[in-house]
């Protein structure tokens, strides 16, 4: 494809290869950037066009990757992604990664150099290697993006090895612990938070960030649309974001918990009356203080492990109400693919790596159905 001229200063034009090159002079130097797409390398070049303008460009040879890691955060990650993953990504930046190896040059980090980081944070600084997964991660796709600008030749972060991660077992409750649950539950002011959560499978931030206007009575279905966060900062809010994954799924729940909701609603509208201008649900939330103010995960989180303690589990988490709910599901007869769009699962196989194990009942179960089958063609 012929060179073309872009909107504005610049030229644009498709390589061989099919990728795209956009070409500027900036401080006198004519520079090239790249993109697999027309309007990604267009953004590259109009980003170091508007850094040369506000006097903050760099030559690639000069920059240290602590000063890369700034201007990736701020420019390709800073309006892409949700807070808490920004923050996140901030965070581990700050501590880990620029401590390390932010004072070398960025096209002078190697693999080594990066490789001796990674096992640091394992023998002396005791990191999990998820965690440390986390941080490759991070400095990968930071690598990744100065490789697409041609800032370096190849991504040093390719030929690193990470600690190999275990995956946890899981610990859902039993049913003799899930009776004991229920038991001592009775009266206690979350009693209808808890129960709902152990039959959705919700997570956290999803129940405690569930909406009125997600609940369809009539049909018996929730919409699970969002979340409740809190600003990863000293003092920070509370806010209503998507979901873990910003899909959108719906499930069909079973009679009693529509009557559970039922009963909150009726107990909300009662609080509301009663207490008039005082009364404030700013997020029209199901789950609330009698005032209307949302459920504090740390709140809920803090009186689940109390009465986990009570029923002889203090290693249970909240999330393992979810693992219960979908290891009872499947236990009850479920298909994994119905249990996978019900717990937000990206795909069905994630949902069977997590839960492949089968239990002493499914296995009696199957085995009885053979014998059924057997018995029927026999005959």
């Amino acid at each position: 494809m012929k060179n073309r001229n872009a909107r504005g200063n610049g030229s644009v034009r498709q390589r061989e290869n099919g990728t795209w090159e956009a070409r500027c002079t900036i401080n006198g130097v004519r520079r090239s950037f790249y993109g697999d797409k027309q309007s990604d390398a267009l953004k590259a070049m109009r980003a170091a066009q508007k850094s040369a303008d506000d006097g903050a460009y760099f030559e690639p040879s000069r920059v240290t990757l602590a000063k890369w890691l700034d201007m990736w955060l701020d420019e390709y990650v800073a309006h892409s992604c949700k807070p808490l993953t920004l923050a996140a990504y901030q965070s581990q930046v700050k501590i880990r990664i620029k401590p390390a190896l932010g004072k070398i040059k960025l096209h002078s980090l190697n693999s080594t150099q990066i490789q001796a980081f990674y096992n640091n944070l394992l023998r002396e600084e005791n990191l999990s290697p998820k965690t440390i997964k986390n941080v490759h991660g991070i400095l990968h796709k930071a690598l990744d993006q100065a490789l697409k600008l041609r800032y370096i030749g190849f991504n040093p972060a390719d030929a690193c090895t990470l600690p190999r991660v275990e995956k946890k077992e899981i610990k859902p409750l039993t049913e003799q612990e899930i009776s004991a649950f229920l038991q001592e539950i009775e009266g206690d002011p979350l009693q209808d938070f808890f129960t709902v959560a152990l039959f959705t499978g919700m997570r956290e931030g999803e129940i405690c960030g569930l909406s009125w206007d997600s609940i369809d009575f009539k049909q018996g279905t929730i919409t699970i649309k969002q979340q409740l966060c809190k600003e990863k900062k000293a003092g920070g809010k509370h806010y209503i974001a998507t979901t873990k994954n910003d899909k959108t799924r719906v499930l069909t729940v079973a009679p009693f918990v529509i009557d559970i909701l039922k009963g909150v609603r009726r107990k909300q509208i009662s609080d509301r009356r009663e207490l008039g201008l005082i009364y404030d649900n700013e997020f029209n939330l199901v789950f609330t203080n009698a005032a209307g103010r949302f459920i504090v995960p740390q709140t809920a989180l803090k009186r689940f492990k109390a009465i986990a303690t009570k029923i002889g589990r203090p290693d249970a988490r909240f999330h393992d109400l979810r693992h219960t709910y979908a290891v009872t599901s499947l236990q009850e007869g479920d298909d994994v693919k119905t249990v996978q769009q019900n717990l937000g699962h990206a795909t069905a196989s994630f949902t069977l790596d997590v839960y492949g194990h089968v239990s002493e009942k499914m296995k009696k179960e199957s085995a009885a159905r053979m014998q059924s089958y057997f018995e029927k063609i026999k005959a």
